[in-house]
């Protein structure tokens, strides 16, 4: 067993920043404890199965830089992890080693290392979402006499109303539905705590306040519950969009090929909204993006639309050949190269 003088210092740490930092001082979400939980068990099972050291006994010199970028390196080629949950698993070990720096300021060599490790670029995949008809195409292949059909038709159009997050679709309770005279919305349990009220259009009103009258009237029952009466699973929604998208792509030939998802329909909300000429700032409310510059995407996504028409077009010639331009000397040549 190790029995550097840094392994109660360093075990330590690892629960008071989860018991007195996140929780007590910082007070996140249960999503957030869980990621950072869930990184920390990776990174401190992937040392011991690597280097032989068990969790308790690993110290500040041997979770180093270098040990850090070999997971990072490990969750991408052995895990098949993709940039962003690389990223997100470096991020939950950069908050630990800052509140480190703060509580043992005698290994800030070690963590000043760890800490400059840089965050991955990557190609923003460009968004995809679904035109109209495709929508309509998928909650009507979606609808069925059976009970599940029923559930899943008006699943389906809460989804595309509200753009809610699939966690935030599958935790609606019946007390979080809100219809009144004139009037309805539904109350989504957003992420990291950021919870909003969204408007509903009278035709999502409608199939909701019909499929209500099946569930049980209790007030924290679930309005899209599984077949056994339970909160139905993200993958059970998966399942069931996928299932209607397949379907409904037998009279929408555009839908044969494409993967549609929940976050789909979540980006075909926000681009029929800006389509729509609805401001920025109020789909990012729409959403509950904690910043305008996410929902800026859609934007970038709108305007590669209009160069893809842009690019049909024949654009208009003066009888003036372009000439390509040569550069004069080798340096701008060795550039052009680049």
């Amino acid at each position: 067993m190790n029995t550097s003088k840094d392994t109660p210092i360093f075990s330590s740490l690892v629960q008071r920043f989860f018991c007195d930092r996140l929780i007590n001082q910082q007070d996140v979400s249960r999503r957030t404890v869980s990621s950072y939980r869930d990184t920390f068990r990776l990174l401190l099972s992937y040392i011991n199965a690597i280097e032989g050291y068990s969790p308790e006994d690993v110290t500040f010199e041997q979770l180093n830089a270098d040990a850090v970028v070999a997971f990072l390196n490990h969750l991408e080629t052995d895990r098949n992890n993709c940039v962003r949950t690389r990223n997100a698993r470096l991020a939950a070990i950069r908050s630990f080693f800052q509140y480190a720096a703060l509580e043992a300021p005698e290994y800030l060599l070690h963590i000043n290392r760890v800490l400059a490790i840089p965050m991955k670029h990557f190609d923003r995949p460009p968004v995809a979402y679904l035109t109209q008809a495709e929508v309509k195409a998928i909650i009507a292949a979606s609808a069925h006499t059976s009970w599940s059909g029923r559930r899943d038709e008006v699943m389906f159009t809460t989804l595309y109303n509200t753009g809610a997050r699939v966690s935030e679709l599958i935790a609606i309770n019946r007390a979080d539905i809100t219809i009144s005279q004139g009037a309805a919305s539904v109350y989504l349990h957003g992420k990291g705590r950021k919870d909003r009220t969204v408007p509903l259009w009278a035709s999502t009103t409608r199939k909701l306040k019909q499929w209500i009258r099946e569930l049980p009237d209790r007030p924290d029952f679930p309005v899209f519950p599984g077949s056994q009466s339970k909160r139905l699973s993200r993958s059970g929604v998966e399942f069931r969009l996928k299932n209607a998208a397949r379907k409904a792509s037998q009279a929408c030939v555009s839908l044969r090929g494409r993967p549609v998802s929940p976050h789909v329909f979540r980006h075909t909300t926000a681009m029929h909204m800006l389509q729509s000429g609805v401001d920025l700032s109020v789909i990012a409310l729409w959403l509950g993006h904690e910043s305008i510059q996410t929902t800026h995407m859609y934007m970038e996504a709108d305007l590669r639309t209009k160069e893809a028409a842009m690019a049909h077009i024949e654009p208009i010639t003066w009888g003036v050949r372009n000439k390509r331009y040569k550069t004069p000397d080798n340096i701008l040549q060795f550039l052009e190269t680049l």
